[in-house]
């Protein structure tokens, strides 16, 4: 299992184009992807689940990956936040 500590760095924060991405990248891998914030847990394959915890730009969450593909996962996941999923700001 790897955990990681992340901050959303754009400025609109995860909302709806962002988690979508998240979503979709975290289905690509076997391992379960968990993001925590304020012991609030979702499921990162679950655009619902990410949309619904509403986090702002400045959010510090805690990722989890747990299985057979966890390092490539992990990395894959840490790329969109360092990213900023893309956006300019």
């Amino acid at each position: 299992m790897l955990q990681r500590t992340l901050t959303i760095q754009n400025k609109l924060g995860l909302h709806a184009r962002p988690s979508a991405l998240l979503s979709k990248t975290a289905a690509l891998f076997k391992s379960s992807i968990t993001l925590t914030e304020n012991q609030r847990s979702v499921d990162a394959k679950s655009i619902l689940g990410l949309m619904t915890m509403a986090l702002p730009c400045g959010t510090e969450l805690t990722v989890t990956v747990d299985g057979p593909d966890e390092a490539s996962a992990m990395e894959s996941i840490v790329e969109l936040f360092e990213d900023r999923f893309g956006e300019e700001e």
